[in-house]
């Protein structure tokens, strides 16, 4: 069976990344930003050569402790469940961050190294002046947090992150494939509870789908966007758009930014989703319906209907959340959850 092809993620060129348009930072679909930082030093340096890279790199290491991940090369770089699915096929190392850039400079010739994996680290506490000279203007985010991810020719499984995320390529190349959130279904996501780094991950090997186990990921397929990125080139991801990531070379490094449209109060809807599975999921089938139509009411589809009868002083959290209202809410909810 022929799998449908990707359609390439549409692209912007020439844009200032000391001036993103308001229309790309709250894009609702995924954006391929051309050259956007290939002006910085780092992107330079990335497309000049992995040792030139990993040069300037060592020019902000104070010498702090990051967590990288190691994998056995029979992994092929596909960071995963283990056999049994009670753990992993790699193992979390606390080490320098130069002892990262050693490994893989010693590994750059290496026809089957093992995989190495650097993920989200926080920029400005590991790399001091990083930014400074690398510079990229979103002073009108919220809560912006600002990481870097370095390694070898990996593959991360399709995920979803709930922050906006630009990923922007400074060494190496990266090939992202991109799922609309509506694709939740057909991409055979694993447990909730016990995942790689905190995101539920697709179960389905990119590289090899098994379609007799995964039949539906051919329709997934049909709604996928895919984009190849080079040094210097930078990525829209909205939030909640499924994205799988494979590094392609032997050095590898991305700087990404994610931030929330919502204010820092706001707690996760994971916890709301967790939550409702423990106290509706498992309901009878009239009784999950009828809370169905409760959520939409005071959810999903909020209108007159809701609280317009109620007078505004006594609405309570039917009322437009603020921070007040929701570290109010918040308090009650330990309570009862604690009871």
């Amino acid at each position: 069976m022929s799998l449908p092809t990707p359609e390439p993620i549409a692209e912007r060129h020439g844009l200032d990344p000391r001036a993103l348009p308001d229309e790309v930072l709250h894009s609702t679909r995924p954006l391929v930003l051309r050259g956007l930082v290939a002006e910085w030093p780092m992107a330079q340096a990335g497309a000049q050569s992995p040792p030139a890279a990993i040069d300037y790199l060592r020019r902000f290491d104070r010498g702090a402790e990051v967590v990288a991940h190691a994998g056995p090369p029979e992994t092929g770089g596909r960071l995963f469940y283990n056999d049994a699915f009670n753990g992993f096929n790699f193992r979390p190392e606390k080490v320098k961050f130069s002892a990262v850039l050693d490994t893989l400079q010693r590994r750059l010739d290496d026809p089957a190294p093992p995989a190495i994996y650097m993920g989200s680290t926080t920029l400005d506490t590991y790399l001091p002046g990083f930014r400074d000279e690398n510079p990229l203007n979103l002073d009108g985010q919220p809560q912006v947090l600002a990481s870097i991810w370095v390694g070898n020719r990996t593959r991360i499984a399709a995920h979803q992150d709930l922050p906006d995320n630009l990923a922007c390529v400074v060494a190496g190349r990266r090939r992202f494939t991109l799922f609309p959130p509506d694709q939740l279904p057909n991409l055979y996501i694993g447990p909730l509870d016990l995942t790689p780094a905190g995101q539920a991950i697709s179960l389905v090997d990119f590289h090899a789908p098994d379609l007799e186990r995964f039949p539906r990921f051919a329709e997934a397929l049909a709604h996928a966007q895919v984009a190849e990125l080079a040094p210097g080139d930078a990525l829209m991801i909205p939030s909640m758009w499924w994205h799988h990531i494979e590094a392609l070379e032997a050095f590898n490094v991305l700087v990404n930014y994610w931030w929330r449209a919502t204010p820092a109060y706001m707690d996760t809807p994971m916890n709301a989703l967790m939550l409702a599975m423990m106290t509706v999921r498992d309901l009878p089938p009239e009784q999950r319906r009828i809370w169905q139509d409760v959520f939409h009411h005071y959810v999903f589809e909020p209108g007159e209907a809701t609280d317009a009868h109620i007078p505004e002083s006594a609405r309570g959290v039917l009322a437009p959340m603020d921070e007040p209202r929701a570290r109010a809410l918040r308090g009650r909810l330990l309570q009862r959850l604690n009871r």
